[in-house]
């Protein structure tokens, strides 16, 4: 008998050592997760801290963190939060296992397993009875129809997880225009519910599901929440806490994130953990569209260790890659400013060999990308120029205009839709503004580009519009269109006028970009007294003197020219009224057959003279892939000669490839005429 009582009070004691002082726990409806604790002198941090560890240690004993409920009161709350006690059951004070012995224990073994029964029975009931019920964003963005709509359904009994009634308020409002969007946005700051729901989802970050939480915060910022509030900066925190919890689809929403959010500190230490992160992971990523999202993330000024190694990803997965891939490689490659041109020369055929179909903001986002990369295809301008032209009928000449702008920053000229584009401007001026006629008239004056017949008609249509507008205009746009004009030797006589006012001279002299604008009034100034402009012949403009031409020495050129002509027949370095320069000046007879020596006391404007104007001029001077000159050039070969010299145009580039002797030859043809060079020839077989 003594030996059994002293069995079971052993037992009963080592129950009791399994538990400790009571805490109370606060029961609430809100049906989270996991219950609020509320203890006698609680303490925030404590809480979290503690929190996890004590309802998640092991079970490997029996009892061991077993939940045992007792009632504070006798009777049962219905509404509101009921407190209890809880006793938990942190671990075994000794391993040995209890000893229930059915010819010693006072119950029996089959009524004891009955007993245990009856009490799991009873534990599933208080389970399925505490178990959360989950909310569903798609669900509520399908029965709501507004922001307001998911706040009254938090409202009235909120549900985990709080992050998916941002989601759903995300999506409900992609559907709406703009200005509803913005009403709507309104309306969800002043609703009664939305804090509550601010602090619901603080509050569950940390215990939330990761892509949950990615998804909830990356709803918050595409819902204009201000970035530096509590709840951003808390969200971004806590993400920079779980990171290593990113698999690849929490790695692709972490980047889009990123790339919608303005630079603050937590979001700085989010990239660089990302930055970490993807440089472990990059080879693991099997989706072109998760690889492409963090690549556009990662930052212009990310390692290049890191930029290399991602393109090194990209090439291996290029034959995955989708038309649509490769058009958004181009911005993708632009945003981390990393310029491979293996994977930006396979995007583009691949572009090319597709273009039909392709929407025009897609052609405009890989121009834009190939001008941030400085990157030329001339096989993809033309693929995209010909499509255009081919589907004119179809774009608005707005997006068209556009898209020649982004060509003209290139130099390329597309001829085929720039006469289309000048035969409809000319048939429909009015849908054109003061600004686009003005990028209109520098697009076809820089790339010098003419059509036949109609060209005429289409400069006095763009100035009459320009006139109709004047009153509107500024002094800066002023200017430019009547420097795009004098390039294409147009002479608009109001427009001039009006440019010519004093106190619009002075505005441009004292504001905005002073050396530019100075540099186009010489423009101006120089056309109106060479060109056969109509007006201001006896123009006399006191302007700033422009900065000296920089000399870039031709020694290649000026040594062929000694060998060919001997020394004292050429100047080199020679500056021109209106400020022009030119390379090299030859002075030969009449009929250019012969050259005449160089001295100061010739007679420059005799009739028996020829000045020959040599000008070495570089491949950004022509139109890309083509010997057609830009306008300055057009218009400096134009007023030289005016002023009596005949121009020839030597290509740098052209004459560093070429021996000596080969180079002599090519300068002979220019400077020589065609009768001289045929008599030479025939003295040269006479004489053989």
């Amino acid at each position: 008998m003594n030996n059994r009582a002293g069995s079971f009070l052993w037992n009963l004691r080592q129950v009791s050592t399994f538990v400790p002082a009571g805490r109370t726990v606060r029961l609430c409806p809100l049906a989270f997760c996991r219950p609020n604790i509320t203890y006698s002198n609680w303490n925030r941090r404590n809480l979290l801290n503690t929190f996890g560890n004590k309802m998640h240690s092991s079970t490997r004993y029996l009892f061991q963190d077993a939940l045992i409920f007792k009632s504070e009161g006798d009777g049962c709350q219905k509404k509101g939060i009921s407190t209890v006690t809880v006793f938990t059951v942190d671990k075994l004070c000794c391993p040995r296992r209890l000893s229930f012995d059915s010819k010693h224990f006072p119950v029996s073994v089959n009524e004891l397993k009955k007993s245990f029964h009856q009490e799991a029975s009873d534990e599933d009931i208080l389970t399925k009875r505490r178990k959360p019920t989950l909310i569903s964003s798609k669900k509520l963005s399908q029965e709501c129809n507004s922001l307001s709509d998911v706040l009254d359904i938090f409202s009235k009994a909120p549900k985990f997880p709080s992050s998916n009634y941002f989601s759903a308020m995300w999506t409900v409002a992609k559907r709406m225009s703009e200005d509803q969007k913005r009403f709507e946005k309104q309306l969800m700051f002043n609703h009664p519910a939305f804090n509550q729901l601010c602090e619901h989802v603080m509050r569950e970050a940390k215990i939330m599901y990761f892509d949950n939480l990615l998804f909830s915060l990356h709803a918050i910022v595409k819902l204009g929440i201000p970035q530096n509030t509590l709840l951003v900066q808390t969200l971004l925190r806590v993400v920079q806490e779980r990171i290593n919890e990113c698999d690849e689809k929490c790695l692709s929403v972490l980047s889009t994130i990123l790339n919608t959010m303005e630079p603050c500190k937590n979001v700085d230490v989010l990239l660089a953990g990302l930055r970490m992160l993807v440089d472990e992971q990059v080879w693991k990523i099997k989706h072109v569209f998760t690889l492409q999202t963090v690549m556009r993330s990662i930052g212009k000024d990310a390692p290049i260790g890191l930029k290399r190694k991602l393109e090194m990803k990209a090439l291996k997965e290029l034959d995955q890659f989708s038309v649509l891939n490769c058009q958004h490689m181009f911005s993708v490659l632009a945003a981390m400013n990393h310029r491979s041109i293996i994977l930006l020369n396979e995007c583009s055929k691949r572009v090319t060999s597709n273009i039909h179909g392709c929407p025009f903001k897609i052609l405009i986002n890989i121009l834009q990308s190939c001008k941030d990369l400085q990157y030329i295809n001339i096989d993809l301008f033309k693929g995209i120029a010909d499509y255009v032209a081919t589907t004119f009928d179809i774009w608005k000449l707005k997006k068209v205009l556009f898209l020649l702008i982004l060509f003209e920053n290139f130099g390329f000229r597309p001829v085929g839709l720039m006469d289309l584009f000048i035969k409809k401007a000319a048939d429909e001026p009015g849908f054109l503004n003061v600004k686009s006629l003005v990028g209109i008239l520098n697009v076809y004056s820089s790339l010098n580009h003419f059509y036949k017949c109609q060209t005429h008609e289409f400069l006095e249509v763009m100035a009459s519009a320009l006139t109709g507008s004047l009153h509107h205009i500024s002094s800066e746009n002023l200017l430019n269109a009547v420097c795009s004009f004098c390039f294409m030797n147009h002479f608009p006589l109001a427009l001039i006028n009006q440019l010519l006012q004093k106190d619009i001279i002075d505005d441009l002299l004292t504001s905005g970009d002073v050396e530019r604008n100075v540099h186009r009034l010489h423009v101006v100034a120089a056309c109106l007294k060479l060109d056969d402009a109509p007006c201001h012949k006896d123009l006399d403009l006191v302007l700033p003197r422009l900065p000296p031409t920089t000399f870039c020495p031709q020694p290649k050129v000026a040594a062929v020219l000694s060998d060919l002509l001997g020394e004292g027949c050429f100047s080199q370095s020679v500056q021109l009224p209106h400020n022009y320069f030119i390379d090299f000046e030859i002075r030969m007879d009449a009929n250019r057959t012969q050259v005449l020596p160089f001295s100061d006391v010739d007679v420059v404007t005799s009739t028996d003279i020829q000045r020959v104007a040599v000008l070495c001029v570089p491949k950004s001077a022509y139109c890309l892939d083509s010997t057609h000159p830009k306008g300055y050039l057009a218009m400096k070969m134009r007023h030289l000669k005016i002023m009596g010299f005949h121009v020839i145009l030597v290509n740098n580039w052209e004459v560093e490839k070429l021996e000596m002797k080969d180079a002599a030859t090519v300068l002979k043809t220019e400077i020589y005429s065609p009768k001289a060079l045929s008599a030479a020839d025939r003295h040269l077989q006479s004489t053989c």
